[in-house]
C-alpha cells in the first residue's frame, strides 16, 4: 500500500537510542520524535552533533516541524526537545501521565518550589487515543503504561513509533522496574500494540544489538508476534511477569538515568541557573537500588 509519509531515523551510538523525522509529503510537514542531546558524563558539557544531524535532514527537505513527540522521559538520554523547537518550532508534546512521572522525580532531587508537577513544561500533553495530525496525515497516540506511567506510541500512516515498550524481536522489551513501572501493565501495552495489524511497520527507540548484527531499528508487528523472544504469540502474562520481574533484578541502573530525568520533565530544558549563571543536575545520594550488572543491557 502507498504512503503518504516519509520517515527517517537518526542512530545515536552513545546512547543506543534512534530519533524520528516522519513527514507527510503533499504538505512538507513533519513530526520529530525522541531527539538527543548530546551529553558528556566527564565534564558535565551537553552538545548538539545528534540533533544537528536531524536538524540538517529537516532543512534539506525543506520540512515545516509541526511536533516534537516524546515517547516517555528517557532514562538513558538527554532530550534534544528543546533544541530541536528553537531551531525549527514545533509543538513539544507527550503523554498526560508525565505529571505522576514529575511529581515522582520532584520528590527524588528536590527540586525548585517553582518546578510545577503538572505538565506545563510541555505544550501538549496527549490523552490515550487522541487524534491529531502531522500535515494532512492522521496519526494517534496510544498510551502504553508498564515501562513508566507515562509512555506513549504514535500511530502514523501504517506505522507506530513504540518508544521503549519493544525493542526489536531478538532484544525482547523494555525494563519495568522505574518508578511506576508494571510488568503486567507492559505486557498489557505490548498485546494492545502487537494486536494491530501483522503489516503495520513498527519503529523501536533504541537497539542494544547481539554481537551477530548491526543496529537495526524497523520491524513489523507479523514478525514481532512470531519471533520477539519476550512477548512472541504464546507466551502468557504470568510468563512474561515472571520473566521481566527476575530480568529487571539483575539490570544496573542506566547510565545517564539522574542527568536524563532531570532534563527529561522539563521537556528537555536544563535546570535554572543559580545566582552565579551555572545551571546544575542534583544527585541523590544512596537513593536508588544497586542491582548486581548482568550481561543484559541496562535498558531491557
Amino acid at each position: 500500500m502507498a504512503t503518504r509519509t516519509t520517515t527517517q531515523g537518526f542512530f545515536d551510538p552513545n546512547t543506543w537510542t534512534v530519533s524520528y523525522v516522519v513527514w507527510d509529503h503533499a504538505t512538507e510537514r513533519a513530526a520529530v520524535i525522541d531527539p538527543v542531546l548530546d551529553y558528556d558524563f566527564k565534564s558535565g558539557h551537553t552538545s548538539t552533533a545528534s540533533a544537528d544531524r536531524l536538524l540538517a535532514y529537516v532543512r534539506e527537505k525543506g520540512l515545516q516541524v509541526d511536533w516534537i513527540l516524546e515517547t516517555h522521559a528517557h532514562a538513558d538520554h538527554l532530550s534534544g526537545a528543546r533544541y530541536v523547537q528553537a531551531q525549527v518550532g514545533g509543538l513539544i508534546a507527550i503523554g498526560e501521565n508525565i505529571r505522576s512521572v514529575q511529581a515522582t522525580f520532584k520528590k527524588l532531587f528536590n527540586f525548585e518550589r517553582s518546578f510545577l508537577p503538572d505538565g506545563s513544561q510541555f505544550d501538549h500533553l496527549f490523552k490515550d487515543g487522541e487524534v491529531f495530525r502531522i500535515g494532512e496525515v492522521e496519526a494517534t497516540a496510544l498510551l502504553v503504561p508498564g515501562h513508566t506511567p507515562a509512555d506513549m506510541a504514535y500511530l502514523v500512516d501504517g506505522s507506530v513509533f513504540v518508544g521503549d515498550t519493544l525493542f526489536m524481536p531478538d532484544v525482547g522489551s523494555a525494563r519495568a522496574d522505574f518508578p511506576g513501572g508494571d510488568a503486567r501493565q507492559l505486557y498489557a501495552s505490548m498485546r494492545r500494540l502487537l494486536d494491530l495489524p501483522p503489516e503495520t511497520t513498527m519503529y523501536v527507540c533504541h537497539d542494544y544489538p547481539p554481537a551477530t548484527r548491526q543496529p537495526r531499528w524497523r520491524t513489523t508487528v507479523a514478525e514481532q508476534r512470531a519471533h520477539n523472544i519476550h512477548v512472541r504469540d504464546g507466551i502468557s502474562e504470568d510468563a512474561f511477569v515472571a520473566m521481566r520481574t527476575a530480568r529487571d533484578a539483575t539490570l544496573e541502573v542506566p547510565t545517564l538515568i539522574l542527568p536524563s530525568i532531570q532534563v527529561n520533565v522539563r521537556a528537555g530544558q536544563l535546570p535554572p541557573p543559580d545566582e552565579n549563571g551555572v545551571a546544575y543536575l542534583r544527585i541523590p545520594l544512596n537513593a536508588l537500588p544497586v542491582h548486581q550488572p548482568s550481561v543484559a543491557k541496562a535498558g531491557n
